[in-house]
């Protein structure tokens, strides 16, 4: 089973009105230049994560960034990452949508996913998504949409566990 990773609003929340909590996992961080932000992801999510027993795939524009400092932080290993087509091929760019109503990760996703059973975790899932994901995509699928001002939270990993039991 994959599960597809974003990184900005799903591991790193932003956009609250509320203080975020700093995480010191105590060891430095992985690269002098790491983000400062990175200090915002609860490196306690790496293990919860990891008991999911999905092939974890990074689905997000940190691209090999997020093997380099987010997957150390988690205490989880270098993990695939899906390469995003050129933004003119798919009508959108990073961080923009297409004129469909799709995010434009979503058919890169089904794509990569090549008729494998999967689980986005994004913080920009629509009904669009869910909807194009039913009609192109052989096999079960669930996006979960987490909020970004509090990233994955305990629920969301609940929902995905539940999903998981349900469909092996």
């Amino acid at each position: 089973m994959l599960l597809f990773l974003d990184v900005d609003g799903t591991l790193l929340p932003f956009g609250a009105s509320r203080p975020y909590p700093v995480y010191e996992p105590g060891f430095a961080p992985p690269v002098a230049a790491a983000p400062p932000l990175l200090t915002r992801i609860d490196p306690s999510l790496g293990p919860r994560l990891a008991a999911l027993r999905c092939e974890l795939v990074w689905a997000t524009t940190w691209m090999d960034d997020a093997n380099v400092c987010v997957a150390p932080w988690l205490g989880l290993p270098q993990l695939p990452l899906v390469d995003w087509p050129d933004p003119a091929e798919e009508g959108a760019g990073a961080g923009g949508s297409a004129v469909s109503g799709l995010h434009w990760k979503t058919r890169p996703l089904v794509a990569w996913a090549a008729g494998r059973p999967f689980i986005w975790v994004d913080d920009e899932i629509r009904d669009a998504d869910r909807d194009w994901v039913s009609a192109h995509h052989p096999e079960r699928a669930l996006l979960q949409r987490v909020d970004p001002r509090y990233g994955i939270t305990g629920a969301d990993l609940v929902a995905v566990r539940a999903w998981l039991d349900a469909n092996r």
